[in-house]
């Protein structure tokens, strides 16, 4: 078993701070140990890994991108030793403010959420792990109930089921995950039998993820503080709402945008991120069921936690606390889902996104 791995860190940049940060985690105590940086790259706020480790990819959330209307994404190579990151070229998302990539299972295709413009974008991945132009890009349209944050589409995350087949896609703006079938032949993407799946008026989709067994998922939605348990079909991909719970704890009346949501990798416990709280609430997983319930909540020891990371193993969970500056490493109780305060803890500016390799 490995006894350290490599973590790479997507910021904001502000000013001469920011690009993606590289650390080394010792799995024994948790430590971090910086290796690197590269900051020759604009907002790298979301990052993906191909899945043979060879390759990086980060957007680039910006509205402009070589004199257009776009956002771009960025490609790396992954030197297997050191962990350290070459850029290799970069594309237009065809779209403005990207805020979400992924790879998928066969490598040769990176997803993009465009977040501003409201659209999807898939581009082809060379054999060299470079990006070629984008072949396919899905224009979401509508509104909803909030005139702020939901006068306009808005999808914030893009994930693919366990057997590559499906894409889904919450959209912030609409209140939908909106269903794709994915061809991974040709990077096209067309509507599922079940095109979308509502939410509640005003509730915000934002991220998405599965459990290990691939029969249910779970969304966390960030206007309304909530998270909803689906039950999944594989075969049609449909996916039909258990239960919904809040984020919070009772009584708490601040303001609150949940952002980032992580099975463990036992598949007992769900970890949500709330910013406002500045915690990350904690639920058990009934494996049978797949509905939950509240283990309680820890804070984050920093503020506005986007984004966070459960290691392979399961013992170590990262967040990011974007408006701290600060990386704060914890220890999971792998019997009751708590987590514990290693005192490592990081100063990174504006910090967004973790990626283990």
């Amino acid at each position: 078993m490995a006894e350290s791995l490599i973590v790479y860190v997507g910021t904001y940049t502000r000013g001469e701070n920011g690009g993606i940060y590289i650390y080394r985690m010792d799995l024994e105590t948790g430590s971090l140990e910086s290796i690197g940086k590269v900051t020759d790259i604009m907002n790298p706020s979301f990052l993906s890994l191909s899945p043979e480790k060879k390759n990086l990819y980060a957007v680039n959330e910006v509205r402009s991108f070589s004199g257009e209307k776009s956002g771009a994404v960025t490609s790396f190579r992954i030197d297997q030793k050191t962990g350290k990151l070459t850029p290799l070229n970069s594309k237009p998302s065809m779209g403005t403010s990207p805020c979400y990539i992924t790879v998928d299972g066969t490598g040769k295709y990176a997803i993009v959420s465009n977040y501003s413009s409201g659209s999807v974008c898939v581009l082809p991945i060379m054999r060299d792990g470079s990006l070629g132009d984008p072949v396919e890009v899905v224009q979401h349209e509508g509104s909803s109930v909030n005139p702020k944050r939901q006068e306009a589409p808005h999808p914030h995350s893009a994930v693919l089921d366990p057997s590559n087949r499906y894409l889904y896609v919450p959209d912030l703006g609409i209140d939908k995950i909106m269903v794709y079938r994915f061809d991974s032949e040709n990077g096209k993407l067309t509507p599922n039998d079940q095109p979308w799946v509502n939410t509640q008026p005003g509730a915000g989709p934002r991220h998405f993820t599965f459990h290990p067994n691939g029969k249910f998922a779970y969304l966390i939605n960030e206007l309304d503080s909530t998270v909803i348990a689906f039950s999944y079909d594989r075969e049609s991909g449909r996916l039909e709402p258990l239960q919904t719970v809040s984020t919070l704890p009772e009584g708490y009346k601040g303001t609150n945008y949940p952002a980032d949501i992580h099975c463990s990798p036992s598949g007992k416990f769900l970890y949500g991120s709330n910013r406002g709280h500045d915690s990350i609430v904690i639920y058990r997983i009934d494996e049978r069921t797949g509905k939950l319930s509240l283990v309680g909540h820890e804070s984050t020891r920093g503020s506005f936690p986007r984004n966070f990371a459960i290691d392979p193993t399961g013992r170590y969970l990262l967040v990011a606390n974007q408006k701290s500056d600060n990386l704060v490493v914890f220890r999971m109780n792998s019997e009751t889902g708590t987590l514990k305060p290693t005192g490592e803890e990081i100063n990174v500016p504006t910090p967004a996104c973790i990626k283990f390799l």
